[in-house]
């Protein structure tokens, strides 16, 4: 099937049955987002895997009781730094010019007029941009399971600072911004499962400026 398709076929479920995805697929869907791009190459995020029963039970009241929390085979947390710090960037440069057997130094200019550009912004826009990064590689999360036939619940839906002690996010660094629930969707329980899929329509969604 083509992406179109699979993004046809896919919708937010609302009751999972249960059933394990295989590790395959899983594996399949974290390699999609971490090849996911981000400003400057930064990848400001990091995601925690949870398949531990005792553990999605402790967030599920912290994600207002949602049913796909326990019932899903896997949670994904997407977590983002809470701000960008020269230290932070620096290591990333240098391990990607390790990585391409170049100098520390090849972009000094570019990370110099980076952290000019970065530092006086200040903590709150800095993390709201390192959010906004992770939602591109929670996209292509989605896509990936799409692909796979697996079924990938986006959730907003949870208390930030209560996940964030529950994981030690702060410790890293680091804030929970979105959960995505992976598992097989119950046909029986999920009122949407034969909803018609709702979109914008094209004429009105696109505007091409020629």
């Amino acid at each position: 099937m083509s992406l179109v398709d699979s993004l046809n076929w896919r919708y937010a479920a609302k009751a999972m049955n249960g059933t394990a995805v295989p590790q395959e697929k899983i594996d399949y869907i974290l390699e999609a987002t971490r090849l996911s791009p981000s400003s400057s190459g930064l990848q400001p995020y990091k995601v925690f895997v949870i398949s531990n029963q005792e553990l999605k039970e402790k967030i599920r009241p912290i994600a207002f009781d949602q049913p796909q929390i326990t019932d899903a085979s896997h949670l994904l947390v997407f977590a983002a730094w809470d701000n960008y710090r020269l230290e932070r960037i620096e290591e990333v440069f240098n391990k990607t010019m390790n990585e391409r057997n170049l100098p520390l130094e090849t972009m000094d200019d570019y990370k110099t007029r980076l952290w000019g550009m970065y530092e006086p912004l200040g903590d709150e826009w800095h993390a709201n941009h390192a959010a906004k990064q992770a939602y591109i590689a929670f996209a292509m999360a989605i896509a990936a399971a799409a692909e796979q036939k697996v079924d990938a619940t986006p959730m907003e839906g949870f208390i930030p600072e209560q996940l964030d002690e529950l994981l030690d996010l702060k410790s890293q660094g680091l804030k929970s911004n979105l959960i995505l629930a992976l598992g097989y969707r119950d046909t029986d329980k999920d009122w949407l499962v034969d909803m018609k899929k709702v979109r914008t329509p094209k004429e009105e969604f696109i505007t091409e400026l020629a």
